[in-house]
């Protein structure tokens, strides 16, 4: 595996949100929403009521971009993706809550808080699949950006 397809992975999972871009009947949108990633694949939840969560039910392509808030621009580094997004249920639902729960211990199931869990029975569970990843890294210069084979 190369070291940039590791550091991405690395990436992906140390970091937790995720900017999701996504296109509808209003025009474009993004929506900054936390993640938890298995490999390329982006586990997140979101009310189906969202906008972002009624483009992506008519328009299921979007981008996404994951990165810090750096001040230096010789310093930026951050993940490009674009892909599809799928609802997710049945067994690769209760996957999904299992690692989502390992990352982020409020939702795990049986310790969390009433009110967490009653906005938790109102969510739909999504998954970005990548079609085409991009790792921006302006350390090795200007606008620096290597594309990661997904295959």
């Amino acid at each position: 595996m190369s070291d940039v397809r590791e550091e991405v992975l690395d990436y992906l999972e140390t970091h937790h949100v995720m900017t999701l871009a996504t296109h509808g009947t209003r025009g474009p949108w993004a929506a900054a929403v936390f993640y938890v990633s298995n490999g390329f694949t982006l586990t997140f939840l979101s009310s189906p009521r969202t906008r972002h969560a009624q483009d992506l039910a008519n328009e299921p392509r979007c981008a996404a971009t994951i990165h810090e808030d750096y001040r230096e621009w010789k310093d930026i580094k951050g993940v490009q993706l674009e892909g599809r997004v799928t609802t997710i249920t049945g067994i690769r639902r209760i996957e999904a809550i299992r690692l989502y729960g390992e990352k982020f211990p409020l939702v795990r199931p049986g310790q969390t808080p009433a009110l967490i869990k009653a906005a938790l029975s109102r969510v739909a569970w999504y998954e970005l699949t990548p079609t085409r990843c991009f790792f921006v890294n302006n350390t090795k210069g200007f606008g620096h950006r290597d594309e990661i084979s997904l295959t």
